[in-house]
C-alpha cells in the first residue's frame, strides 16, 4: 500500500518534470489505531503524519515516536493551546484563529507555521475561505510575528473522476503564486496524482495507504 502510493507519487512527479522530493506525503491517520499506523506507515520508514482532530491526536501521539505531526482538520480556537508540537497547521481560516495563534506564540516564544485554507469551489459544506478572503487573511497574518503563512491548502469537491479536480488545483496554484507563497497542500487518495501534476508540494493521503 505505502510502496504503491510512493510509486504512483513518483510517476506523477516524473510526468510533470518534478523531483519526488519536491512533494511531501502526509499520511492521514484519522480513525486508525496506533498499531495500524505503526504497521502500515512507520514500519515502512515514513514518519510524517496528519491528524484531523486534536483529541484523537492527543491519544495517539504519546505512542508514536519520532513523528513529524501536521494538523489538517478544522481547528477551534479553544484547542490552539495544544498545537505547539505541530510542524504545520493546514487549516488557518479566520483572523480570530490567527490572532489566537499569535497570542499563544507570543507567550510561549513559538512561531506557528500555517497554511490558509481556501474553499476554491465555494462548496457550502466545506470549511475554508474564498480566494479574495484568503488573500486578505494572508495579509493580516503578515502583521503577526508569531504566525508564518507558508502557503495554501484546499480540498477539491468529491468526485469519482480525478481529472475534475484539476481546475480547482490550478486555481489554488495561481493564487499561491500571486501571493508569493511556497506551499500547496492539495490532493488526497482519489486525486493526488492530478494535484502533483498541478504543483502540489504536500499531498494528504489516508485511504490509499491503509486499504
Amino acid at each position: 500500500m505505502y510502496q504503491e502510493v510512493k510509486r504512483r507519487l513518483e510517476a506523477a512527479c516524473q510526468r510533470s518534470s518534478r523531483a519526488p522530493d519536491e512533494v511531501t506525503l502526509v499520511a492521514v491517520t484519522k480513525g486508525r489505531s496506533v498499531a495500524t499506523i505503526q504497521h502500515h506507515i512507520l514500519d515502512q520508514g515514513h514518519t510524517i503524519l496528519g491528524e484531523n482532530r486534536i483529541q484523537e491526536w492527543r491519544e495517539k501521539a504519546p505512542h508514536l515516536a519520532k513523528v513529524e505531526w501536521h494538523f489538517i482538520g478544522n481547528l477551534q480556537r479553544n484547542k490552539v493551546r495544544y498545537c505547539l508540537p505541530f510542524h504545520l497547521i493546514h487549516s488557518l481560516n479566520s483572523e480570530r484563529l490567527a490572532d489566537a495563534l499569535q497570542a499563544l506564540g507570543e507567550r510561549k516564544g513559538h512561531i506557528f507555521r500555517v497554511l490558509v485554507e481556501v474553499n476554491v469551489a465555494g462548496e457550502a459544506s466545506k470549511q475554508g475561505l474564498s480566494p479574495p478572503a484568503a488573500a486578505a487573511l494572508v495579509r493580516h497574518a503578515a502583521t503577526l510575528p508569531n504566525v508564518t503563512v507558508t502557503g495554501l491548502m484546499t480540498m477539491a469537491p468529491f468526485t469519482r473522476e480525478a481529472e475534475a479536480s484539476r481546475q480547482h488545483f490550478r486555481t489554488l496554484r495561481r493564487l499561491r503564486d500571486k501571493l508569493g507563497l511556497v506551499e500547496l497542500s492539495m490532493g488526497m487518495s482519489a486525486d493526488f496524482e492530478v494535484a502533483v501534476e498541478e504543483g502540489a508540494t504536500i499531498v494528504r493521503i489516508g485511504t490509499a495507504l491503509f486499504e
